[in-house]
């Protein structure tokens, strides 16, 4: 690898961090807006509750350790929150537990990625074979945040609409 590629690496890996960051931090900050009982209610009429959605985020957060090469650690987030939908579950856990799990998962993660290295970034991640990288490339670690991000940012929108009620 040359220099050049590195530094060129290095500013991918900055740029999606930030955006991934960022989109953190706007969560965080809504999250510290939006009360126990808001979080209980529809983010529109037959959508999903605010309760579900911080479960799902925070089990999809803690759903990149394994394609990074870590294991989970809220893997109990995961049945409720992203295989079952929204009102289809059995009881959920209380809001209180889901903002700790959630602030568990995104500083343990923060940790686990500031430890990876540009190169690494540009890595397969774990669920893509061999074979399939080397003619796919793009799925790389780096991408698992890129895709990640948007997908936080879609459900960030969502979660809008419960600060006026």
């Amino acid at each position: 690898m040359t220099g050049n590629n590195t530094a060129q690496q290095q500013v991918f890996v900055k740029m999606v961090h930030d955006a991934w960051h960022s989109k953190l931090g706007q969560f965080d900050k809504l999250l510290s807006e939006l009360s126990d009982e808001q979080l209980q209610k529809e983010v529109a009429p037959g959508r999903n509750r605010g309760i579900y959605l911080l479960g799902h985020l925070t089990a999809l957060a803690d759903s990149i350790f394994p394609l990074l090469g870590y294991e989970k650690i809220a893997e109990h987030l995961f049945q409720p929150f992203v295989h079952t939908p929204d009102k289809q579950t059995g009881e959920l856990p209380a809001v209180s537990e889901l903002r700790q799990e959630w602030t568990r998962v995104k500083t343990s993660l923060a940790e686990k990625m500031a430890a990876i290295s540009p190169e690494e970034w540009f890595q397969r991640h774990t669920s893509v074979s061999q074979e399939d990288f080397e003619k796919e490339p793009h799925r790389n670690k780096l991408n698992v945040v890129l895709s990640r991000t948007s997908h936080f940012d879609y459900h960030l929108g969502q979660l809008q609409f419960l600060k006026t009620r």
